[in-house]
């Protein structure tokens, strides 16, 4: 507890006469604030290594963390398949073999418009680089002139560096590289692949086994919570409102992800732009992504819409109706469907998403948001942690 002393003035021994009154002097006031070096040092080391820890150890924490909240999302459905009288276990298996045969089969349905998009990124790029040198009043190409600048000066170092003529008896060393091997290429993209999916099996077993398992995890950590009935009832209320809130994000997460989808495919449908579907999946896997996949899809759709349309203003339509689509569900629909308990402070959330992206990249990206609500949920639950959790807090 921080305490306000006041100070009072000291006597100089000159004061005034008996009687007389001298103006009266505003008290100061000295904050007392204790400050304990070693806590501090212990916090800061422990937090640079649970840093290192969730960096070094991210291939087990990924997985594990993606598992867990596909079970908070998926939960319910599994609950009303097991008041049908269907078992838990063979509920949770049909479900996520369910969803892994319906986004297999989207992908494949999809791939090859999904692999004419991509390809012509590229195309589109330069057409819209011609574009915009053409226009009327457009400043000189100076990327251009440093470019030539640039082929100069190396086409100047290259003559510098010419090799000197060789003697008679000295034997001049060639060296050549390796010759192409596609093996090598089919070898490394092989293992890229074989990773990324048992990184993806790893989850859904994770999944799986979380489903499967019900309250179980969570009646083992109230039991090892504390021998106190208090420790135990902070621990079980502590867990419920993790398990409401993560759940409650993840509903709403995925059901305006699919509106958001929905709305990006008919829009783009209705100006007439190529692979509208390829881009409303696109639209909706990525809202999952705060902030940077509404960027991305509304950036490429206007770059794909310049070079189908051939116009500036029908590049603009695209990006803009993708931006306008994101900005309603990120600030009226999403708010109005979260309810105030689970809303949290946009620049801790924005902070967050970049340091777990930081941390884990695309995953980090993904994951930034839900384990903000668990370390909110768990600092507003202790007391020495209340200060992170109003924090975070809207």
């Amino acid at each position: 507890m921080t305490e306000l002393t006041p100070v009072q003035p000291e006597d100089t021994g000159t004061g005034t006469a008996a009687g007389a009154t001298a103006p009266a002097e505003p008290a100061c006031v000295a904050l007392q604030m204790p400050v304990d070096v070693r806590s501090a040092s212990l916090a800061v080391l422990a937090t640079l290594g649970s840093v290192f820890m969730l960096h070094w150890a991210s291939a087990v924490f990924i997985p594990v963390m993606v598992g867990l909240l596909c079970s908070y999302a998926l939960s319910p459905v599994v609950d009303w398949l097991q008041l049908r009288r269907i078992p838990r276990a063979m509920s949770a298996a049909l479900l996520i073999l369910g969803i892994l045969a319906g986004t297999g089969a989207t992908a494949y349905s999809l791939s090859d418009d999904a692999s004419k998009l991509i390809e012509s990124l590229p195309a589109a790029a330069k057409k819209l680089r011609a574009a915009v040198r053409a226009l009327p009043g457009a400043p000189d190409n100076t990327l251009a002139t440093v470019q030539k600048a640039a082929a100069q000066l190396e086409q100047a170092a290259e003559e510098t560096n010419r090799a000197a003529p060789v003697g008679r008896d000295v034997q001049r060393v060639h060296i050549e590289r390796p010759k192409f091997d596609i093996k090598d290429y089919v070898w490394s993209g092989g293992l890229g692949l074989l990773g990324m999916l048992s990184q993806f099996g790893m989850m859904a077993l994770i999944a799986f086994f979380l489903m499967a398992s019900g309250d179980k995890f969570r009646r083992k950590l109230v039991k090892l919570a504390g021998p106190t009935l208090s420790s135990k009832k902070i621990t079980l209320q502590a867990l419920n409102q993790i398990h409401d809130q993560i759940q409650r994000y993840m509903l709403v997460q995925l059901f305006t992800s699919v509106l958001v989808g929905l709305a990006t495919w008919l829009c783009f449908l209705a100006i007439g732009l190529e692979h509208a579907a390829v881009w409303g999946i696109a639209a909706g896997v990525l809202d999952l992504v705060p902030y940077i996949g509404s960027m991305v899809i509304a950036s490429g759709s206007a770059l794909v819409g310049f070079m189908q349309f051939g116009a500036l203003d029908m590049a603009l339509l695209a990006g803009g109706l993708s931006l306008v689509i994101h900005f309603i569900e990120a600030f009226l629909l999403t708010p109005w469907l979260a309810s105030r308990a689970n809303k949290m402070n946009p620049v801790a959330i924005f902070v967050g998403v970049l340091a777990w992206g930081w941390l884990w990249g695309l995953w980090g990206l993904l994951l930034g948001v839900p384990i903000l609500v668990i370390i909110k949920t768990v600092c507003d639950r202790v007391d020495d942690l209340k200060p992170v959790g109003e924090f975070l807090g809207d």
